[in-house]
């Protein structure tokens, strides 16, 4: 089976003190543990069984229930009517084909796991014996005194990435490992001291909930009608879920043949089809929330009921769809009274005003009867409600979200437009995805509210259809993100070099380039260059050296230090080696008036580094990386002629600097650094970047251009 194995709890008896494991895990799996398994080593099978009872009746479905070793122990505990989905074992524990024998194909069996032999035995089984592999420990533990050697975060990186089964971290995991495990690849964090010993496991459940959630992307699944006009049911949903940032799934309850105008007809498939739809996303992802709307019937609810109670989704927002913009009801009797059914298994209730007045029995009379209502039917049901003020007279359009004894009200100035086709829809999806974002409830409602009141103000410029037309889900994502695709940083780079290539093609037929290659450039032409290059090399190590200030990682700023580094030992000290060669670097190698070329470059390099922005200074900076390493390795391919590559040539020592395998590895380096910031940047300011470039090659142009100049 497919479990949401994000939050995993691991009993220890002694670590939860005298507050016990039954009300430990009955705290914890309130704040959002998915898997609890019991652990318990010193008690027998039947102390075992008794607690797994116990646990069963607490945890009521609302998590996976396995144990720690005990097949037997499971098996008797099944017997006695207890809902236990499955074991963990280690691999000296009972044979793990027995257990998937015993338990059958729905049980949920775990194995322990630590390096590449437990991984090749875990693979050789029969596919489907192993549901999810225990990786660890990723640092020591005092709970298993007994581990193997801790894998740390690098080490379970390596394993996870190798393991077609899902790996879920233990040992020694804290809250603050949440994002990093994530990021390498952990199915879920399996806990035990951190949650049993927490002064309030419910709260610490909750922290990790969040963390977890709000370090991926939402996986949210939408159970409603279609809308072949694309503007309500399952269409409006996966736009809602895309904009609120979650990944949408869709199961059809209801074909409709209708637009903006109205519902034409409405077909319902059979409910086997529903369940095998429903079944299908279940078997195969784990679901972070789910999205209810149109369930047309009472077989249709209780079929979702069904499903919902075999599959526990962590987050259920239930729009019900029950009363038509007529006012006329929707659902038979024994539909709303399956309904209400389901509304005890929702987080959050989202109904509008007629749909509330339904919901409890009585006609609601303006917005404080609306918020008593609401908090009439959530306490009715278990669940918040989004009490929704749009149907109400008047220029106010507020919200509220009723719900654990407290109202909080979101105000709102009516927003002028026809286009409300389907805002029901949207706002619930995307008050699903943000919970599933680990959002607080409050938190999401304000940000999904926030959202639809942006798509209703830019929903005019669709024009679509001659009814009630549509929000625009993504006019705020166009707006600020643009439909431009990021570019990745090989793009960048190729686009750049292409965008030089003219002044690459002038730099080979200058006939300082042509001269220097074929050795008969004057020695005065020459040391002229040199001179200049003195000149410049000084105060392109200050740039540089500012480059490394700039830069957001050590990583860069130790590169771009070095690079300043070379600029002034290095190569310098091959200039003097020509310039003044019995002073060595000294004032005297700097001697040299600079030339006009020399001047506009280093304007050019000094205006960009000391503007501050580290992205376009490294993007000025990268010509001087890039065009010499390129003119480098084509001279010594002999692309100039085979002289250039004579030892006895006139200029040969310097010509070997130009090939030097340590530059071009800092020129691969250099390109990679620039062009990584230039994916990463907005599109302006990669433009600003790109123009730092190309300015800058068209200085080194010139300055090669400078010694032959008449």
């Amino acid at each position: 089976m497919i479990a949401d194995l994000s939050l995993y709890l691991v009993t220890d008896p002694e670590l939860c003190g005298e507050r016990g494991v039954v009300e430990t895990v009955r705290q914890a799996v309130d704040g959002g543990v998915r898997v609890v398994q019991l652990r318990d080593k010193k008690a027998t099978d039947a102390e075992t069984a008794a607690q797994l009872i116990e646990l069963s009746r607490v945890i009521d479905g609302r998590a996976l229930l396995v144990v720690n070793d005990r097949l037997d122990a499971a098996l008797a505990a099944r017997a006695a009517g207890a809902r236990v989905d499955g074991v963990h074992l280690g691999q000296g524990d009972v044979s793990v084909l027995r257990a998937r024998a015993e338990l059958g194909a729905g049980a949920l069996i775990g194995l322990t796991a630590n390096s590449r032999a437990h991984l090749d035995a875990a693979l050789a089984l029969p596919e489907g014996t192993v549901d999810y592999l225990g990786v660890g420990v990723i640092r020591p533990t005092k709970t298993k005194p007994d581990h193997p050697p801790a894998l740390g975060v690098d080490g379970f990186r390596a394993f996870a990435a190798a393991s077609p089964l899902p790996c879920v971290a233990i040992g020694g995991v804290g809250i603050d490992d949440t994002e990093v495990l994530r990021d390498a690849g952990a199915a879920g964090l399996a806990v035990v001291s951190a949650l049993c010993t927490a002064p309030d496991p419910a709260v610490a459940a909750a922290a990790f909930v969040r963390r977890w959630r709000a370090a991926g992307v939402p996986r949210v699944l939408s159970i409603a009608g279609s809308d072949p006009s694309g503007g309500a049911g399952v269409q409006a949903d996966l736009k809602s879920i895309a904009a609120s940032g979650g990944y949408g799934m869709a199961v059809i309850t209801a074909l409709t043949a209708q637009n903006t105008q109205g519902v034409r007809a409405v077909h319902v498939p059979p409910t086997g089809f529903l369940r095998e739809q429903l079944d299908a996303i279940s078997d195969d992802i784990v679901i972070d929330a789910v999205k209810i709307g149109m369930l047309a019937n009472a077989e249709v609810i209780r079929t979702v009921i069904d499903w919902l109670d075999s599959v526990r989704p962590p987050i259920v927002v239930v729009d019900p769809v029950m009363v038509a913009t007529s006012g006329d009801r929707l659902l038979d009797a024994e539909a709303e009274h399956a309904l209400g059914e389901l509304l005890t298994r929702a987080d959050v209730i989202t109904p509008n005003l007629g749909e509330l007045a339904v919901l409890v029995g009585r006609d609601v009379h303006g917005w404080d009867d609306a918020l008593a209502a609401g908090s009439v039917l959530s306490a009715a049901v278990g669940a918040r409600v989004l009490v929704k003020g749009g149907h109400l007279d008047g220029a106010d359009a507020p919200d509220a979200l009723v719900g654990d004894g407290a109202i909080v009200e979101f105000e709102g100035a009516r927003i002028a437009t026809g286009n409300t086709h389907g805002t029901g829809c949207s706002l619930s999806s995307a008050l699903a995805t943000r919970l599933a974002r680990g959002e607080a409830p409050a938190d999401a409602v304000a940000g999904a509210r926030a959202w639809l009141r942006e798509s209703l103000r830019e929903s005019e410029a669709l024009a679509v259809g001659q009814g009630h037309g549509p929000i625009s889900h993504f006019a705020g994502l166009w707006a600020r993100g643009g439909l431009e695709t990021r570019p990745t940083a090989e793009d960048i780079a190729a686009e750049w070099w292409a965008s030089i290539a003219d002044i690459r093609s002038e730099i080979d037929e200058l006939p300082f380039i042509r001269a220097l290659a074929d050795g008969t450039l004057d020695r005065d032409a020459f040391v002229f260059y040199l001179a200049q290059d003195a000149l410049y090399l000084r105060e392109y190590a200050r740039v540089l050296a500012e480059a490394s200030r700039l830069a957001p990682t050590s990583a860069e700023q130790a590169f771009w230090a070095n690079s300043a580094h070379g600029s002034i030992v290095g190569e310098l000290e091959l200039h003097a080696s020509w310039l003044t060669p019995e002073a060595g670097v000294s004032a005297a190698t700097f001697a040299a008036e600079h030339a006009p070329a020399t001047v506009a470059y280093l304007d050019h390099l000094r205006a960009t580094a000391f503007g501050g922005d580290y992205a376009e200074l490294i993007a000025a900076i990268l010509p001087c990386f890039w065009l010499y390493d390129d003119l480098g390795r084509r001279l010594h391919a002999g692309e100039f002629g085979e002289y250039a590559r004579d030892p006895r040539h006139p200029y040969a020592s310097w010509l070997a600097t130009y090939a030097d395998p340590a530059f071009e590895q800092a020129t691969v380096q250099a390109i990679a650094y620039v062009s990584q910031e230039a994916a990463r940047v907005s599109p302006e300011r990669r433009t600003l970047m790109r123009r730092a470039f190309e300015t800058a090659a068209a200085h080194e142009r010139e300055f090669f251009a400078a010694p032959l100049r008449g």
